[in-house]
């Protein structure tokens, strides 16, 4: 079973910072609620081909995941896969420049169940990816215009 979806978000900053943010690792936790650690496993981080370890607690659960960038072309594509048990998760970031002080961030995420507990999960609340996907589009957008911090929710 997979699903697939779309998100997008308009963030109140040049495309340059935008990028500089995004790909910055040490700026994950800042945005994605929930992320304990971010670890580099082969190749240069950050570039095509390498592979990171994330883990994660979503409520009292903990998740690994491996990361693998797939595409790096930015300031206008970044892409990569991301594997956890049961599922595999392919995203594809774009980076659309709408004026000076405006970019538009797009994601096309697919997502491949592969369990049998996660092609259920997806069957029954598909909404949730998409929901989870956009939130943390919304948290990246606060931390990048604001500061906001989602660990404190507060100014970084």
């Amino acid at each position: 079973m997979a699903l697939e979806y779309d998100t997008s978000i308009v963030i109140d900053l040049p495309r340059d910072k935008v990028i500089e943010l995004f790909d910055n690792p040490d700026n994950l936790p800042k945005w994605q609620k929930g992320l304990l650690s971010f670890e580099p496993l082969s190749g240069e981080p950050g570039q095509v081909g390498a592979t990171s370890k994330l883990v994660f607690l979503m409520g009292s659960r903990r998740m690994e995941m491996i990361e693998t960038i797939t595409r790096r072309d930015l300031p206008d594509a970044f892409d990569g896969t991301y594997d956890v048990e049961g599922v595999h998760n392919v995203v594809q970031n774009r980076f659309t420049e709408l004026g000076p002080d405006r970019t538009l961030w797009e994601s096309h995420n697919v997502f491949e169940m592969k369990s049998p507990f996660m092609k259920i999960m997806g069957f029954l609340m598909p909404g949730m990816f998409k929901k989870q996907s956009q939130q943390y589009a919304e948290a990246f957008k606060a931390f990048a215009e604001r500061g906001v911090d989602v660990r404190e929710g507060s100014s970084a």
